[in-house]
């Protein structure tokens, strides 16, 4: 049995890969950032040769996008600096490192899903520190570093969009999304499986995309939720990404290319839709009450 170390482990997708191994039996440990600094070179060299993992998933990450803008450094010291750091260490350990990343390396101006090898091109601080950190991986880990990208990720554990689409719905209250920008519902599930799946197997050194089939614009996301929410999806009105006025520039298409899981023999994702009608319940759980009284 292999043993797996879970770094940022208190966020979503974290808590979701601990919780899968935990209920299969799986020798892990699970270290947030209170347990875990990733910044801390030597404590991050100190777990490594304390625990001897086999496998190292690293989910820490800086995520606030528009706070990277005027953060620059404080996002990179997370997102690159600290994920070389940990690379190294694998390295030195003989540990495979599954690093997960982001759409956000692309520039988003795309017509066609991006492909595992396609050029990156961030437009963001946030996507320039992540590709970064990507960059970081496959250099100092060339035959046991996998770098895992996903996007528009939702799950039980944390605030996410599907959630807080869900309360609006339970309010009966009306919600303006954007209809401009394109890409993958993706259940914390869905690439939680994915990652163990890559863990279990032999080393697939390189990029993998984590995400649902089909597309979707926020929009049109926001629409099904309230469909399964009970609630009337026209409440949904679209508007457009200017109108948000955010400091960090979305991609306006975040659709990514899955043929690496079909050539790693592993099946190929379920579509976004049938994702989110299988995990709207536990994605809302805690709202059950509320949501129920908008059928």
């Amino acid at each position: 049995m292999s043993r797996w170390l879970i770094t940022g482990a208190g966020g979503m997708l974290g808590r979701e890969v601990g919780r899968l191994l935990a209920a299969e039996g799986e020798c892990a440990l699970p270290m947030d950032r209170r347990s875990l600094d990733l910044t801390d070179t030597r404590a991050v060299e100190s777990a490594l040769r304390r625990v001897r993992p086999a496998v190292v998933v690293n989910c820490a990450a800086y995520t606030d996008v528009d706070g990277a803008e005027t953060h620059e450094d404080q996002a990179r010291r997370v997102n690159a600096d600290a994920v070389r750091g940990l690379a190294r260490a694998c390295a030195r350990g003989g540990t495979r490192l599954l690093h997960v990343s982001t759409d956000y390396v692309f520039s988003g101006d795309a017509t066609t899903p991006y492909a595992e090898g396609a050029p990156t091109g961030p437009l963001t601080a946030y996507g320039r520190g992540k590709a970064a950190g990507e960059q970081a991986v496959l250099a100092e880990l060339p035959r046991t570093g996998t770098v895992v990208r996903t996007a528009w990720l939702y799950g039980a554990h944390g605030r996410n969009f599907v959630r807080t689409m869900a309360e609006r719905a339970a309010r009966g209250a009306t919600a303006d999304v954007v209809n401009d920008q394109t890409g993958q519902p993706t259940p914390a599930r869905d690439v939680a499986e994915r990652l163990l799946a890559l863990g279990r197997g032999p080393a697939r050194p390189g990029v993998f995309h984590a995400t649902t089939g089909g597309t979707a614009t926020w929009y049109e996301l926001a629409r099904e939720v309230y469909r399964l929410a009970g609630a009337d999806p026209d409440r949904v009105r679209p508007t457009g990404s200017a109108a948000l006025d955010r400091p960090a520039r979305r991609p306006a298409w975040s659709v990514l290319g899955h043929d690496r899981w079909a050539a790693a023999g592993l099946p190929a994702p379920r579509h976004w839709r049938d994702a989110l009608a299988t995990e709207f319940a536990a994605v809302t759980a805690t709202l059950e009450g509320a949501v129920s009284c908008a059928r």
